[in-house]
């Protein structure tokens, strides 16, 4: 369970990375692959909506424990990079931010 902002940002991380994985490698072969448009529609609607919510969480734990530029750079950078998420989470858990 998600009990502190930095796990909820990490499980957000995790599933924004997650929807990104999604629509690069199943709905994009089923556009391209078989013909069904469809699921880019749908699978591309949610991961706009979790890239948002995403940044607006970026933007919200920098406030709240002062991340340095490095960190809200490396946050941004990787959520456009498959599999970006799931390394940056490594290194959160490295960090003194994770408790």
């Amino acid at each position: 369970m998600a009990n502190t902002t930095m796990q909820r940002f990490r499980m957000m991380g995790l599933v924004e990375g997650g929807s990104l994985l999604v629509l690069l490698f199943i709905a994009m072969p089923l556009k391209y692959g078989l013909d069904i448009p469809q699921a880019v529609s749908v699978v591309g609607a949610l991961h706009g909506f979790l890239f948002i919510a995403y940044v607006l969480f970026v933007a919200y734990i920098t406030i709240k424990i002062r991340w340095s530029i490095k960190w809200v750079a490396g946050a941004f950078i990787v959520a456009f990079i498959p599999f970006g998420n799931i390394v940056f989470d490594n290194y959160l858990k490295k960090s003194s931010f994770v408790s």
